[in-house]
């Protein structure tokens, strides 16, 4: 039977957090922590699930974060998983399986996402992915990246056919636009600071059209209804703030504002 470290980095998710951590109660073989600080009592529940917590007085982004984490396990595989996430129980029947195996083929699993929109699961759209989350700790590592870091492994990789990894990531429509407003001018700087070129605005409005056809037609968002329209729109509009942003921070840096 391999082992599973647990790895969760989190900031004042009182209101989030606990069906997490029960999804992981006597299913990880440990449960790692990170905390960025929080205010509220997110660090008293953490410790009623495990002892293994880390309190960080900065928050050096997503990435960086994760690896701190993933430094401190200590079990054969590893799994990701944020404060509004949670297992359901087919996805820990078939995550138990592969562990229970004693050779296993991939060094990576993908987890489909059951993502939770106005206490709906939405099928479709964005919503229609399966980030990798679980694989073996040995060799891995995390992109250090401030937003939307992803794991590094070599060999192969599958994705998980049965169970979700349930995700509510949104506690109202105002935070909803601060999501939206705070990942993709993260994203913006992540980009300039790679030398990625905008292209200027009118690439901009292209590419959120081109958001807006791909998740709400190709991905068929217009199956989940009037949230997946929704979505899809949030998307699109991410997308141009995204690059119309990038635009603004090329044109600074070539037209200083005159003192």
């Amino acid at each position: 039977m391999h082992t599973l470290s647990a790895l969760i980095i989190c900031m004042n998710e009182e209101d989030r957090i606990r069906p997490c951590l029960e999804s992981l109660k006597g299913f990880a073989d440990e449960i790692i922590v990170f905390d960025s600080g929080s205010t509220d009592s997110t660090i008293d529940i953490v410790r009623e699930y495990t002892d293994k917590v880390w309190i960080t007085e900065d928050w050096p982004g997503d990435g960086f974060q994760k690896q701190r984490a993933l430094d401190q396990a200590s079990c054969d595989w590893a799994l990701i998983i944020d404060a509004d996430e949670w297992l359901d129980d087919n996805m820990k029947r078939t995550i138990g399986n592969i562990l229970a195996q004693d050779t296993i083929e991939e060094t990576a699993f993908k987890l489909p996402w059951g993502n939770v929109i106005m206490d709906k699961l939405m099928k479709h759209g964005r919503s229609a992915r399966a980030p990798k989350r679980l694989f073996k700790r040995e060799g891995a590592h995390i992109t250090p990246v401030v937003v939307h870091a992803h794991v590094v492994t070599e060999g192969k990789m599958s994705t998980i056919k049965d169970g979700f990894l349930m995700h509510n990531s949104l506690r109202g429509f105002d935070h909803l636009m601060e999501k939206n407003r705070t990942y993709s001018w993260e994203t913006t700087q992540k980009y300039f600071e790679q030398g990625k070129p905008s292209l200027g605005p009118e690439v901009a409005v292209l590419r959120a059209l081109w958001t807006f056809f791909l998740i709400y037609i190709i991905r068929l968002g217009f199956l989940d209804g009037r949230r997946g329209l929704m979505m899809a729109v949030m998307f699109a509009q991410a997308s141009f703030n995204k690059y119309a942003g990038l635009w603004y921070l090329e044109y600074r840096r070539d037209n200083p504002p005159k003192k």
